[in-house]
Formats: structure tokens, C-alpha cells, sequence
């Protein structure tokens, strides 16, 4: 996939300051002699700039110009010595989950600590997935980890039953858990843990935005059964679009099937009519366009469809998807940054770390020339 210029120039800056040409309180070029340097916008180079002041790496003073940062030790977290461990179910099942684990790796606060990855953990096939949490859960707490990044299991019962056994058996081991994408408990309820992820509620609400926009009256939503808590913050944001637009907010136009299911589909299409879709993520959304194909539907001129997420075939699709970009690695990385900070101050309020979704449009929204 080809990387865009911004993430060039700040993986170029990156590599520089951690390989020491740039050292801790230094200023860097200015973003003007950078624009020469890369042969860039200024736009292009003030974006990979704000990249790094987000990952940690550097800090802007008002009126000075920008500065590497120094390591974690200043915030009273050891330099070295602190292994946190990762918990994470659905990793090789989600996406998105490999390109976040990445980026706590490069983390430039992750220098001198460890990350315990815990798919080499469990090596049972015969274990179910929350069996296998569990038996992770209790090796970390067996470690004594010095925190853990958990993504929490998907709501079947039982599963949602291991979320809170893990959850409590860390919080009376005294160990910190940072929640990676979204939170245990069903949504509106919210956990008293740090959540690193994406304003899902926002992000449902601009995908329906875009399609109104586009001309679509009656838009439905599609996801899969027994979704994560973070779809039915995207359902939420999706009907706050419509009612926004004053369109018909419709229980029956919000339907939880097998997208891969041609009969399933066509019950939808019977039942709603839509001319848009919104899918819960972009798996859902490609096994959905490859079903319409098959009943002899077009997309987009028929059927106009968003996804969420912009994983790594979203634009190999037969008609390339319209998708809002996660930016998973970018959520590791203030991932471990929220870890080392409630290590370093664990009185804080629990807070949401939400990072920027934007759309990115392709033609399966009809929103560009053939």
C-alpha cells in the first residue's frame, strides 16, 4: 500500500530522533525549511509535525518552535524495568488490532520496557477465547505486570461475564488497565478505566452525514449479530444524523444479519428499500457489496455504501470502498502514552482519548467520477 507523503516525512523525523540526531530538548528544523527539505506543503508538513507531538516524541512552544522531548523518566516512570502486558483477544481477528500493537511498539515512550504479547502466551486451540483471556489474565497477574492493555472480548454472555472477571481480578492486583477500542460495559454505561480509541458515536454520525449529503433518503444500517459495545455507539451517532436531517428514524432500517447471506440481504432490501448503507466496519461492508453483486445490484448507482475502519483491502474491493480511517497505530501509541501517564499520576480522572476518523471517499459512495 503506498505510504502518503506526511507519513514519510514523520517516519523520516522518527527514525532521526530516536537514532540520536535530533537529542531530548533539541529543536528541530522549522516547518518552512522542512518544506524545502521534503519538497512538501506546508500543510503535508505541519500534519506529520502534529503526528509526532501526539505520539509523545515532540513537544511545540508557542513562539519557539518545536522540540524533541525527553524520555518518560521526567514524568516520574522508570526508564527501564516495567513489562506491561497485552491483552487482546481478537488480535488476528480484527484488523485493526495488528497495526495498533505495532505502534505501542514503536512508541518512542516504549523504549526500555516490555510488551508481553499475548497470543505466544496461550497455545491450547482447544481452549474457547475467553477461556484463553482468562488463562493469559492469570499469567500476567502471576508476573505481576506493571500494566495491561486490554480489548475487551466481543458481547456474547459468557464473554461478557470474562470481561468483568478480568477486569477485577487486575484492579485487586493493583494493575493498571488501559482499554484499547472499546469499553466492557454495553454503551451508554462507561467503566471506571482509561479508553484509548475513536469517537464511534461521531464516526456512525458522519458516515450517515456523508450520504445524506449525497442524496440518500433512506439509509440503513447494517452490522453483523451480537456486535461490540463500539457499534451501537455508531448506531447512535448514525441516528443522530438522521434525525438531524430530519429523516424518518426507522427501528426496522438498523438490521443485525449476515451480510454474506443473500438471503438475509434481500430480506433487507425488501423490508427497507434503502438507497444507502452504512456498515458497522469494512469487513461487513465488503461481504455485503459482494451480496448485492450476486442479486444483481449495483453499487453504487443502485445502492450507495459506507464503511468504517479503512482496513488494508478496503480500496481492493470490487468497487473501492468509502470508509472512515481508523488510525489504529496512531491508538497504540497514545495507548502507551495514557499507560506511563496513569502510572506516573494514578489519581487522575478516568478519561476517553479519542482520535480523528476521516473520511476517506471512494467511488462505492458514488461520491466520485467513474
Amino acid at each position: 500500500m503506498k505510504v502518503s507523503k506526511h507519513r514519510q516525512i514523520h517516519d523520516a523525523l522518527r527514525q532521526e530522533i530516536l537514532h540520536g540526531k535530533y537529542q531530548p530538548g533539541q529543536k528541530i528544523p522549522s516547518e518552512a525549511a522542512l518544506v524545502t527539505r521534503f519538497g512538501a506543503s506546508r500543510i503535508t508538513v505541519g500534519r506529520a509535525v502534529r503526528d509526532l507531538n501526539r505520539s509523545g516524541l515532540v513537544e511545540r512552544r508557542a513562539g519557539s518552535g518545536t522540540y524533541v522531548r525527553r524520555l518518560p523518566t521526567e514524568t516520574g516512570v522508570p526508564e527501564q524495568g516495567l513489562t506491561f502486558g497485552l491483552l487482546i483477544p481478537d488480535r488476528g481477528r480484527t484488523e485493526i488490532f495488528e497495526p495498533m500493537c505495532q505502534g505501542m511498539a514503536e512508541s518512542p515512550q516504549a523504549l526500555g520496557h516490555a510488551l508481553l504479547w499475548s497470543s505466544s502466551l496461550s497455545r491450547d486451540p482447544s481452549l474457547s477465547r475467553a477461556a484463553q483471556a482468562w488463562e493469559i489474565c492469570q499469567r500476567y497477574l502471576g508476573r505481576r505486570v506493571s500494566g495491561v492493555f486490554f480489548a475487551p472480548l466481543e458481547a456474547a454472555y459468557d464473554e461478557d461475564q470474562m470481561n468483568h472477571r478480568i477486569v477485577t481480578a487486575l484492579d485487586q492486583a493493583g494493575i493498571p488497565v488501559v482499554l484499547l477500542d472499546r469499553d466492557f460495559l454495553p454503551y451508554p454505561k462507561r467503566s471506571r478505566h482509561d479508553l484509548v480509541g475513536i469517537d464511534n458515536r461521531r464516526t456512525g454520525f458522519a458516515a450517515t452525514q456523508h450520504l445524506v449529503e449525497l442524496g440518500c433518503r433512506r439509509i440503513a444500517f447494517v452490522t453483523y449479530p451480537e456486535p461490540a459495545a463500539t457499534i451501537d455507539e455508531r448506531i447512535a451517532g448514525y441516528r443522530e444524523a438522521l434525525y438531524t436531517n430530519s429523516l424518518p428514524v426507522v427501528p426496522a432500517y438498523v438490521q443485525r444479519l449476515d451480510p454474506a447471506s443473500q438471503e438475509q440481504v434481500q430480506g433487507l432490501l425488501h423490508s427497507a428499500t434503502p438507497d444507502g448503507i452504512v456498515c458497522a466496519n469494512d469487513r461487513t461492508a465488503g461481504q455485503l457489496m459482494h451480496s448485492l453483486m450476486q442479486l444483481g445490484h449495483r453499487v453504487p448507482q443502485d445502492i450507495r455504501i459506507v464503511g468504517i475502519d479503512d482496513i488494508a483491502y478496503a480500496s481492493l474491493l470490487p468497487v473501492p470502498l468509502t470508509t472512515l480511517h481508523q488510525p489504529a497505530r496512531e491508538i497504540g501509541q497514545a495507548a502507551m502514552s495514557t499507560m506511563l501517564e496513569r502510572l506516573a499520576r494514578p489519581e487522575m480522572p478516568v478519561r476517553d482519548i479519542l482520535l480523528e476518523c476521516p473520511l476517506i471517499v471512494r467511488k462505492s459512495c458514488g461520491g466520485l467520477s467513474a
